[in-house]
């Protein structure tokens, strides 16, 4: 399933206004509470960085010891 950035929007406009209900395109969306919609705004934002590409890289680090001398 694809999100968009309006979904994101939608999502943060609903956790200003403390709202747990969302209707649009004759859908209708109710979050249990405001911690499971904070949950949904992640899970969403995660998704959105994903699919445009801009997954955190990932790297390895190799730690280096000497005396300092």
């Amino acid at each position: 399933m694809s999100v968009t950035q309006a979904d994101l929007d939608r999502l943060d406009q609903m956790i200003a206004s403390g709202v747990l209900v969302s209707q649009y395109d004759g859908k209708r969306i109710e979050y249990r509470s405001m911690l499971e919609l904070r949950a949904a705004r992640s899970h969403t934002a995660s998704l959105l960085a994903t699919q445009g590409g801009a997954a955190t890289a990932s790297r390895n680090l190799t730690p280096t010891y000497g005396k300092g001398l």
